[in-house]
């Protein structure tokens, strides 16, 4: 019988931490199926269903037999809707030779890790973020480098910041609008004076737009593009649209890199889903977008019931989040450390939310994120039970 004493993993591995979240997924269902009342707060998921002309499109695909590999770089037609977004929408010229469609915003940033940075190299990101996006970088025996940030820099890197953490190694810049966990975003102004100082530098900048479409506080951020031309962005089907199962994003990117990208997608993925592909032209719809900013009302009310509710509560949240939809919250001092308190709220009390460690360093263990990608009654009951915990 095969032993498998002579299997080893690659050294590599040892640099990506476990992605708590999906840890906390796993037990929260456990705990479910054992018949108690769950509240998913710990997941980054819209509760709404995907839009109905989404899904209608998706089933026609598979009756029509629209189930076959596709281009590379996704569909002429879907990369073509997208160029026709960014014009419609946000009144950018993206041609559709620049636009690659991607099996999810992480398959896009896998592709962009293997194709922008060699061993040794890094990108520097804040800390706190999404903590993916410094493992794709391991897998390539790159790096990230957490730049601790709080809300005096509004949760994001600055100018100054970037020419601080900067080394002889650095690629250039990753970041987020809105972010994940802050739901903070980046404005126009220092977009453009980032981008300006990775310019200088002969660097690179990588933009996180997955949560595009979910602004509150200020609808006209638009897209990294209309200040940096030259910026890498990255989107997503899975927040704004509601596609998270569907597994389905694109990338922006320059013409000079396009060739070398596609030669990736060809090796590594074939071809983003067919079927996900042909459901995604429907996104666009003048009635799926109107499902879809009902959605967003909805989150902007939840949000406005739930930060004022946690700081009744003593928990610490100095900025309104202005995006997506997550709370990033500081632990009141009563409360034990953020693993501790995440355990004790979901094993006693029956309520998931993700501590801080799971998105860096940087006063990570008096932190947590709470989504608010549920519905009221839930968040209210939420709040409830998080006051018996803190007693």
């Amino acid at each position: 019988m095969f032993s498998g004493q002579g299997l080893k993993v690659a050294k590599r591995l040892s640099k990506i931490a476990p992605f708590r979240v999906m840890e906390l997924l796993a037990r929260a269902n456990e705990l479910a199926s054992l018949g108690h009342d769950v509240i998913h707060l710990e997941v980054g998921e819209p509760d709404f269903d995907t839009p109905p002309p989404i899904v209608a499109a998706g089933v026609r695909a598979i009756l029509e037999g629209k189930t076959k590999y596709t281009d590379a770089r996704g569909t002429p037609e879907l990369r073509q809707t997208i160029s026709e977004f960014y014009q419609c929408s946000l009144g950018i010229d993206v041609p559709a030779e620049r636009i690659f469609v991607t099996a999810g915003a992480s398959g896009g940033l896998l592709m962009l890790s293997a194709l922008l940075l060699d061993p040794g190299e890094n990108l520097l990101m804040p800390d706190p973020g999404y903590p993916c996006n410094r493992h794709f970088l391991s897998s390539f025996n790159a790096e990230g480098i957490l730049v601790p940030v709080d809300a005096t820099q509004n949760y994001q890197l600055t100018p100054s910041l970037v020419e601080e953490y900067w080394t002889p190694a650095t690629r250039g810049v990753l970041v987020a609008s809105p972010s994940n966990p802050t739901g903070s975003i980046l404005g126009q102004k220092v977009v453009r004076q980032l981008g300006e100082v990775v310019r200088d530098k002969d660097g690179i900048m990588i933009v996180d737009e997955i949560y595009q479409g979910l602004v509150y506080e200020n609808e006209a951020i638009g897209s990294a593009l209309v200040q940096v031309p030259e910026a890498i962005v990255i989107n997503s089907f899975s927040k704004y649209f509601g596609m998270t199962g569907w597994r389905l994003g694109w990338v922006v990117v320059p013409e000079a890199i396009a060739m070398d990208l596609e030669k990736l997608a060809q090796n590594l993925f074939i071809c983003p889903s067919s079927i996900a592909q042909e459901a995604a032209l429907s996104a666009f719809d003048p009635e799926s977008i109107a499902t879809m900013e009902a959605q967003k009302a909805e989150f902007a009310v939840r949000r406005d019931y739930l930060v004022p509710a946690l700081r009744e509560l003593g928990f610490e949240i100095p900025l309104m989040p202005a995006g997506a939809f997550y709370v990033y919250a500081g632990l009141p001092d009563e409360a034990p450390d953020a693993e501790q308190f995440c355990h004790l709220l979901l094993e006693n009390h029956f309520v998931a939310v993700t501590p801080g460690t799971d998105f860096g360093f940087h006063n990570a263990d008096r932190s947590i994120r709470i989504s608010y990608a549920r519905n009221l009654s839930q968040l209210k009951e939420a709040v409830y039970r998080i006051g018996k915990l803190l007693g």
